[in-house]
């Protein structure tokens, strides 16, 4: 009865998000508890739904702060002299462009979202590439890859935060072990990049552009969808030096592991606060500014340990994990972890990232557990499909993205996919490798 009721749920949860009759978190939370209450759990209910939530507050908790904390940097304009450099550099060698736009854009992922990646990416480089000639499918590619592994796998980033939430892990643990996959992800990038841009340096030559001063930035039409990064009131050139410091140490830290990511990441938002923008009415000004990204995540999170809170209270879980354990032959489940990890790329093509790590990946944690993987390599696993996630029409940023480059999806699906394939395939390779999965 339970087996069939957690499918029933899983399958319900999934198709009211893929077709959007009601929002993730209204799904996440009214979907349980209705299978819940049908299954004769009421009283419990309760309980189950505060252990839920409990699992998931430090994950809320980086992910909000970790907004905030890059959020504010771009603001101060950190990583200005970075993007205008590369542009004055890369002049007209197709080459050059290409990795200068893998390394701006894998900068900016850094705050884990994929809209104000691309925005900050095509704003400043979709100029150079028509002025050029080269083509803006190049530029997607990149962008998307970018934000694909760089969010992807930082625990501060929407699919590994949902992977933690959904099975309730410590984001230090996840995040350590699985970096040298996160670099080997950002290598891969930036040889893909390097590679489309011989392909456009044999086809185009190296370009001579005399004047490069309205490139730079690249102010085309789509520069204003940029305003909150880019207006030059918020910028603090003089404190660059003093900002990039900051970063640097709270990274070093949290790759140390000194203290919780969250903690290092609050600490790192109140100083960039007070060292940016000392003035109160500006420092709320700037928290309002990113307080709706934030928040929505925030609260997405939540919910997600309500839903995970039932589904694991109730055994359904279990009920469907022992189901699946009698299917998959027992000469199998020792890679277990990297069928989940191949199986990845087709699941959350088809799947929102919601539907897939709250209503599949707990199954699969909770199976794997029966063949000796640890709920944590069944995470790690989970996100390295995420290249090809990327490519989905459910990703509302990649919709974004077609819109400032000017092309159809089906296009980008087509030019990126083999691309957004090798780069998974690769951090796949690196994980099993690094004995991450």
């Amino acid at each position: 009865m339970l087996t069939f009721l957690g499918i029933a749920m899983v399958i319900t949860f999934t198709y009211l998000i893929m077709t959007k009759k009601l929002s993730p978190v209204t799904a996440l939370v009214a979907i349980p508890i209705i299978f819940a209450v049908i299954a004769g759990f009421r009283l419990e209910l309760g309980d189950m739904m505060m252990d839920g939530i409990k699992e998931v507050a430090p994950s809320a908790a980086l992910l909000l702060f970790a907004i905030l904390f890059f959020g504010i940097l771009i603001d101060a304009g950190l990583f200005d002299p970075m993007i205008n450099t590369i542009t004055r550099l890369v002049q007209g060698d197709p080459a050059k462009i290409a990795l200068g736009t893998a390394v701006i854009a894998m900068t900016a992922a850094l705050d884990g979202d994929g809209t104000t990646t691309h925005m900050i990416t095509i704003s400043a480089m979709f100029a150079l590439y028509l002025r050029i000639g080269m083509n803006p499918l190049i530029l997607a590619t990149i962008s998307l890859l970018a934000v694909s592994v760089v969010s992807g796998l930082t625990p501060w980033g929407g699919p590994a935060t949902r992977a933690i939430a959904s099975l309730g892990l410590d984001a230090d643990e996840f995040f350590l072990p699985i970096i040298p996959t996160l670099l080997g992800g950002m290598a891969s990038i930036l040889f893909i990049a390097y590679i489309l841009g011989l392909k456009e340096r044999a086809r185009l030559g190296v370009v001579e552009i005399k004047d490069n001063s309205n490139v730079s930035l690249g102010m085309t039409e789509m520069a204003v969808s940029a305003t909150a990064a880019a207006e030059e009131s918020l910028k603090r050139p003089k404190l660059r030096i003093v900002n990039l410091i900051l970063v640097v140490t709270v990274m070093s830290l949290l790759v140390m592991g000194v203290m919780p990511v969250a903690v290092l990441f609050l600490i790192g938002f109140v100083l960039a606060c007070v060292i940016n923008y000392p003035n109160i009415d500006m420092q709320k000004e700037r928290i309002q500014a990113h307080a709706g990204n934030a928040l929505t995540v925030v609260v997405l999170v939540f919910a997600a340990g309500i839903f995970s809170g039932i589904f694991s209270g109730t055994g359904m879980v279990d009920a469907i994990s022992n189901a699946l354990i009698a299917i998959i032959p027992e000469s199998a489940g020792g890679f277990f972890p990297l069928i989940v990890a191949i199986t990845s790329m087709p699941f959350t093509f088809v799947l929102s990232n919601d539907a897939y790590y709250f209503g599949v990946l707990p199954i699969l944690a909770e199976a794997g557990t029966a063949y000796g993987a640890s709920a944590m390599e069944i995470a790690r696993a989970s996100v390295l499909g995420q290249p090809v996630h990327f490519l989905s029409p459910l990703v509302a940023s990649t919709l974004l993205l077609t819109g400032m480059v000017k092309r159809d999806l089906g296009e980008i699906q087509k030019f990126a996919f083999k691309w957004a394939f090798l780069c998974s395939v690769f951090m796949i390779i690196v994980a099993v490798l690094t004995g991450v999965i």
